[in-house]
């Protein structure tokens, strides 16, 4: 690889060809000579400079002093990262491999609730979870995805869907945690007319519902340890029988299963079969937390001002430098879905152009509070969609525990967030 590097004293790389030069006029002139893979600045204007004559070659700003507002500007301005000097190898290294991965990986498009997009990333743990949907995505290998709650898990798994072979065919999801247990089985398996009070008609399962394409195991880790047994044998022999039925069925079923769970400390518990999880698990993807993954808070955090305010027919807003900051120094306990969520309630609480750090409503030690005051052109609809988003924010979206304070049903709240947000149930 070769890299350009805007330093004061000459560097030793030994791992790539590097050119060292000492101010920004050097820069300008071998860039005018000479392509770079990587160019490494020292300060903004330059970096500015670059960016708008180079716009595809990648940026990083080295500067000798920490600063977050440095940060974020070299964020807007194009940077691929950020690092503070004294440069080391290691951390030439890092950014190399940022680079490489950059323009070695394709966009991961995922057909997610009717909108087909592209996951966005520009972290390097994130880039190297989209090289692995790249891989995994042609096989028919069982993919387990781990993670946090709200780290987006369920998108992962239809931009797998969609980069298969299988893209045009099922795509089923099943709720594991939302099915009750004496329903659980029907559900995935199907029934027989007659197989049980009830059984009005005969009734196809997830299953086989999903044949030729993917089955989506959300929160498999609920699923209770009878029903377990005899999803290993589906898993396993790819067949199974209906409720109150003899004659075997026969399916091709790509699985993805979910997790937000433990699942070794669940195994050790004799909550969840290991070998059903040794079956699940041929390929593991851990998708990391919000907070491991600065990089992506402001590219995640335009996408859904963008989205949004075309949701609610607003001009799309701008985030201030102080907003930015705010986003980036904030924990996210709930991950991706409370960043959207804060960004949703800016969008239609702030009548602006310009969204600055208090209309996020954000504080390390109260993610979300909710004695906030209400605007006067507000319908009774927006009351209850704010004060939603608040307690759901409040709970670290927990939608059992949001029920609960809310006076409503899980059920209930699955269906208001529905029709309000368009989130799937």
């Amino acid at each position: 690889m070769k890299i350009l590097l805007q330093n004061d004293s000459d560097f030793f790389y030994p791992q790539g060809q590097l050119t060292t030069v000492r101010n920004s006029l050097l820069v300008l002139q071998i860039l005018a000579e000479s392509a770079f893979d990587l160019i490494i600045l020292e300060d903004l204007e330059t970096l500015k400079l670059v960016k708008s004559l180079y716009p595809k070659t990648p940026l990083v700003l080295a500067t000798p002093i920490a600063s977050i507002e440095q940060a974020v500007e070299a964020v807007q301005l194009g940077a691929l990262d950020y690092i503070v000097k004294p440069l080391t190898v290691e951390m030439v290294e890092k950014v190399v491999a940022k680079a490489q991965l950059k323009s070695s990986t394709s966009p991961i498009m995922s057909k997610f609730r009717g909108r087909r997009e592209e996951i966005l990333a520009d972290s390097l743990v994130m880039r190297q979870v989209l090289s692995d949907i790249i891989k995994v995505a042609q096989s028919n290998a069982a993919v387990f995805i781990s993670g946090e709650s709200g780290t987006g898990k369920e998108v992962i798994a239809h931009a797998i869907h969609y980069q298969s072979s299988r893209l045009n065919l099922p795509f089923i999801k099943v709720n594991c945690a939302a099915i009750p247990e004496t329903l659980i089985e029907s559900e995935f398996f199907g029934h027989e007319k007659g197989s049980f009070t009830g059984a009005i008609e005969k009734r196809l399962g997830r299953f086989e519902q999903a044949h030729k394409g993917t089955l989506l195991l959300d929160e498999i880790s609920e699923i209770p340890l009878g029903v377990q047994a005899k999803l290993l044998r589906v898993v396993q022999e790819q067949e199974f029988e209906r409720v109150g039925g003899v004659r075997p069925i026969k399916v091709d079923v790509r699985l993805i299963s979910t997790s937000n769970r433990h699942m070794k400390e669940m195994i050790e518990q004799k909550m969840f079969r290991e070998d059903l999880y040794f079956r699940l698990n041929v390929v593991p993807i851990q998708l990391p937390p919000l907070r491991e993954r600065k990089e992506d808070i402001l590219t995640l955090a335009d996408y859904f001002l963008e989205r949004f305010s075309e949701e609610n027919n607003k001009r799309k807003k701008q985030l201030s430098a102080s907003a930015q900051k705010r986003l980036l120094e904030y924990p996210w306990p709930g991950n991706i879905r409370e960043l959207a969520n804060t960004i949703e309630r800016a969008v239609v609480m702030n009548s602006g152009d310009l969204i600055e750090a208090d209309h996020l409503r954000l504080d390390p030690s109260s993610p979300a509070l909710l004695s906030v005051p209400v605007a006067k052109e507000m319908t009774l609809a927006d009351l209850e969609k704010q004060h939603i988003l608040e307690t759901l924010a409040a709970c670290n979206h927990n939608r059992t525990r949001a029920a609960k304070s809310l006076g409503i049903s899980v059920r209930t709240l699955r269906n208001k967030l529905r029709l309000y947000f368009n989130t799937a149930a």
